[in-house]
């Protein structure tokens, strides 16, 4: 049980104790600034400590935010204080001077938690100091304040906030209009029964898969219980975050559970809807499997372009400001986040369609509308970072070396072919990428594929032979997946042997999913995966060679059965090493919230 330490001289009629008890504090207190060091010293040094001011008036909500986020080490607002075990010392060590410098003086005359925050920006710590909009948290200095700093509480309801606080600030229209207004009191429902965000996410994986079987059956009545519970899904896929904001739930795991699972569900989806399909007669594994690599490719373009200009100096354009002025008009604004089809959006059109359509014509829709939403999007970005003067930092070159996902290969090339002459790495990307992909589709299965991935190698090799800072550069991870995806793709279409396609699927959401890990690694400040998994797998360059090595030297059920072997291979490497580290004490303690819904 974290200790919580109530200094200062207690108020007749204050409410503090009962308030810090029902957020799970041990309540202490201390006389003066020496004996609040020695309970201090006291507590147990692997559990949460926080300094309150007995004179504190405040909603219970903004003691909550100060002092219970698991995220932050160090966290305040007035009159309060915390410190999680990793940031004890440093709160030790400063309410140690401050005793000093006080000579045990009674603290009543001043808030001794504000003083030790002082004490602590003083000395360069990083304390987190939540928003508190309209609630309440203040000392008091008289009884003239403190009854006008309980009329203001009395004014705001704490419950209302903390629900409003639940739902994301910013979220497509679908989720803002159609799922929020309920699903926050899902969540409030959860929290008061002591259910966890964990549990939440994996009930909305649970109801995906069921979804996925539904629309596998191929009937009328099973695409359209698909349909219906793919939306259930959804509604418990918002809830699992309102739950953790409501409640203040983050944690390493649950950072993993709800990154994986939105890409875990919509892909099993997918493949429901090809066997469904495949049960009427109708083969549409090359939809699906193209429908996957292209909100795979959006989400690689997204996160390159915002890592790439992540801590960029400078980071200002004519584009961002013409945008910035297009959100000034409220319609614009829903307007342009409905057209990139955020999962909201994109998953309700897929369950209508789903219900009262086919399989090919949910596909042929939702490649459609992607398509569209990923040159939109893909666009203006290039045109912001071609009038923007950012300059990247060495880090944004490393994410984006990072999502690269440069294997062996290209490595030891890279080190060779480094240099001092002219360095277009997007172009030499975007070349050696549409040769392999070019020469699977015109020949196929054959030798000539092999030629074509080698110049692919060696091209990857020159884009990444010198750090990616260029205006441009932050879209080589994308060409690389298009690459690799799109030569599995074809060159399995090709073999035209039943099976090749759904292993070719199998394939592509493994190594997919090795590069949403990364991602999600790279924004919890992690690094990349070890470089050991990244040789393991080949890197992007080795994948894709012996693809075509495997395409060209084996018949057509032999390729099928090399596919299989190798999609459930890369699937167990690269499923044991992220769930290890998930689930490790090193892995960080973050919530992403992901794409808006």
């Amino acid at each position: 049980m974290s200790t919580a330490i109530l200094t200062g001289q207690p108020v007749p009629g204050s409410s503090i104790e009962g308030d810090l008890r029902s957020l799970g504090f041990d309540v202490r207190v201390a006389v003066d600034a020496a004996d609040a060091e020695r309970l201090v010293a006291e507590s147990p040094c692997e559990q949460r400590i926080a300094l309150v001011d007995a004179r504190f008036v405040g909603h219970v909500h903004a003691l909550r935010l100060g002092l219970t986020d698991p995220r932050f080490s160090l966290a305040a607002v007035p009159g309060a204080v915390t410190a999680q075990p990793d940031g004890r010392v440093t709160l030790t060590r400063a309410l140690a001077r401050e005793n000093s410098a006080g000579g045990g003086t009674a603290v009543a005359v001043d808030s001794l938690p504000d003083r030790i925050v002082s004490a602590l920006v003083e000395d360069g710590a990083d304390v987190h100091r939540p928003e508190l909009g309209s609630l309440v948290a203040a000392v008091p200095a008289d009884p003239q304040a403190r009854n006008e700093a309980r009329q203001a509480v009395a004014e705001v309801d704490d419950e209302a906030v903390r629900l409003k606080s639940a739902v994301k600030s910013r979220d497509g229209f679908f989720t803002t209009y159609f799922i929020s207004p309920y699903s926050r009191y899902i969540a409030r429902w959860c929290a008061r029964r002591g259910l966890t965000p964990n549990q939440v996410t994996t009930a909305s994986l649970i109801t995906a898969l069921i979804a996925a079987a539904c629309a596998a059956t191929g009937t009328r009545g099973g695409f359209i219980a698909a349909g219906v519970l793919l939306i259930a899904s959804f509604v418990l896929d918002c809830t699992d975050g309102q739950l953790a904001r409501y409640s203040l739930q983050y944690s390493t795991l649950g950072a993993w559970l709800d990154a994986t699972f939105d890409r875990a569900k919509e892909y099993a989806y997918y493949a429901g809807l090809a066997l469904g399909a495949a049960r009427g007669g109708d083969d549409v594994w090359a939809l699906a499997l193209g429908a996957m690599i292209l909100q795979t490719c959006r989400h690689v373009v997204d996160f390159s372009f915002n890592e790439a200009n992540h801590d960029a100096t400078a980071n200002t354009s004519p584009t961002a400001a013409l945008s910035g002025k297009l959100d000034s008009v409220g319609w614009t604004v829903w307007v342009r986040r409905m057209i990139v089809l955020p999962i909201g959006e994109r998953w309700a059109m897929i369950a209508v369609l789903t219900a009262v359509t086919t399989p090919r014509i949910t596909f042929y829709v939702l490649l459609a509308g992607c398509a569209f939403a990923a040159t939109y999007t893909t666009a203006g970005r290039v045109l912001r970072s071609l009038t923007r003067k950012a300059q990247r930092t060495d880090r944004a070159a490393g994410a984006l070396a990072d999502l690269a996902d440069s294997g062996p290969l290209v490595q030891a090339l890279a080190r060779v072919l480094r240099g001092n002459g002219p360095h277009l790495a997007p172009l030499s990307a975007a070349v050696g990428g549409g040769l392999v992909v070019a020469g699977a589709w015109v020949w196929g299965s054959g030798w000539w594929v092999v030629l074509m991935a080698g110049a692919y190698v060696l091209l990857s090799a020159e884009a990444v032979s010198r750090p990616l800072k260029g205006a441009l550069d932050w879209l080589v991870p994308p060409f690389f997946r298009a690459a690799e995806y799109g030569t599995v793709l074809i060159l399995a279409a090709k073999a035209d042997v039943n099976g090749a396609l759904p292993a070719a699927f199998g394939l592509v959401a493994a190594v997919a999913y090795h590069h949403y890990d990364t991602v999600y690694r790279i924004r919890g400040n992690a690094g990349a995966p070890p470089a050991w998994l990244v040789r393991a797998i080949g890197g992007h360059e080795g994948r894709t060679l012996l693809v075509t090595v495997l395409a060209a030297a084996l018949t057509a059920s032999q390729f099928k059965v090399a596919l299989t072997v190798l999609a459930v291979a890369v699937a167990l490497v690269v499923l044991v090493e992220s769930i290890r580290f998930w689930v490790s004490s090193g892995a960080p303690a973050v919530h992403d919230e992901g794409e808006p819904a």
